[in-house]
């Protein structure tokens, strides 16, 4: 079952999990995943928690402690996820030692409400660290035009960090650009930069859902030969880039300190167009270095019939930029997309915390003791 999946890590490619509830804790199918699966780290988001907190299992008791002492339902979450983070972050700390912190990971969100805003998402990066207190954890900020100098300035305070909602080949560049200067300033200020990791996640399914969609609406033979290989295309040339970025001669004066590369990794893998093969966004972004983290549908999938046939990014540069000139001569506007996408991501995980924000506050009110 999972001889795909050890080809994969054996390639290079981290096997994250992109999905946590207490369930997969407390049963014991998290260390399962670590030992059978060859899982090296967890990824959370808003939705995920969403999720998991209204299902209720394994919550019920927090929960009544909490409405008992009649907390605010925003310390109510944050109290139930970071124990679930820091949990999964000592299920995963052999992982992190042998890896020697590059693995063994445990990703948790600011609040999604913050994204336009530097000076609250830092705060909230720092609180969150905090309250965690694993060194296997790391920040997710998302890569909005107000996350990235927070990005600059969380590195620049020894935080590791998973940035998140990356799109477009420019913003990707610009997160970068704000990990490096992060760690120049780190650097500056004497901390150990070896200490200090980060992933960029690049997210892909989303990217040939949009752009197939208006493919699809001008429906000539060109078109449907252009449908789903943007994504892949848009992944491969961020990877372009990255192998160019960390092979300068900026990225060499912090190499000699010690400094960690930022992996991409690749996010939403799970295909959204059923008509693809479930595995695709895994068995066509393989290279040296990378993170690929997966829903448990797309992980079992990969496990049973995923194709590993080696390197599947850095010959096919040339091929991806004319895979996207293509979309872009039928008229569809890449900066539109990618506009659209970075917009869409932050409201779906916005509405996602508002949600968990609702459930957990009905669940607060419903387990309150009565007074007297």
């Amino acid at each position: 079952m999972t001889d795909a999946l050890k080809r994969l890590s054996d390639e290079g490619v981290a096997i994250w999990l992109d999905d946590l509830s207490r369930k997969r804790i407390t049963s014991g199918n998290l260390a399962e995943l670590i030992d059978q699966s060859h899982v090296v780290g967890v990824t959370t988001n808003p939705s995920i928690f969403q999720k998991a907190i209204s299902s209720g299992d394994g919550y019920e008791q927090q929960l009544a402690d909490l409405a008992s002492r009649k907390v605010t339902v925003e310390e109510a979450i944050r109290m139930i996820t970071t124990a679930d983070v820091r949990d999964a972050a000592d299920i995963l700390r052999p992982v992190f030692d042998a890896t020697d912190g590059q693995d063994g990971r445990v990703s948790i969100e600011v609040d999604p409400r913050l994204a336009h805003h530097t000076a609250p998402t830092v705060a909230e990066a720092k609180q969150l660290a905090w309250l965690v207190d694993r060194p296997n954890t790391l920040i997710k900020i998302p890569a909005t035009k107000a996350g990235l100098p927070a990005i600059t300035e969380v590195i620049a305070k020894g935080i590791s960090v998973n940035v998140t909602l990356i799109f477009s080949l420019e913003r990707y560049r610009e997160v970068v650009d704000a990990y490096l200067t992060g760690l120049e300033q780190a650097k500056a200020a004497g901390l150990d930069l070896s200490k200090i990791h980060s992933v960029a996640s690049f997210f892909v399914s989303r990217v040939d859902a949009e752009i197939d969609k208006r493919l699809d609406a001008i429906g000539s033979d060109e078109a449907k030969a252009a449908k789903s290989k943007a994504a892949l295309a848009n992944a491969r040339l961020a990877y372009e880039a990255y192998e160019e970025i960390f092979s300068s001669d900026r990225w060499a004066a912090l190499d000699k300190a010690q400094a960690n590369k930022q992996r991409p990794l690749w996010a939403s893998t799970g295909v959204k167009d059923p008509s693809l093969k479930d595995t695709l966004y895994v068995d066509e972004l393989v290279a040296p270095n990378t993170v690929n983290t997966m829903p448990e549908a797309t992980l079992e999938a990969a496990a049973d019939h995923g194709s590993i046939t080696g390197d599947t990014i850095t010959g096919g540069y040339e091929q991806a930029r004319a895979d996207l000139d293509a979309v872009k001569k039928l008229g569809v506007s890449y900066d539109e997309v990618v506009a659209l996408l970075e917009s869409e991501g932050v409201d779906k995980f916005e509405d996602a915390w508002n949600d968990l924000l609702k459930s957990t506050e009905a669940e607060l009110s419903r387990l309150a003791p009565s007074e007297g």
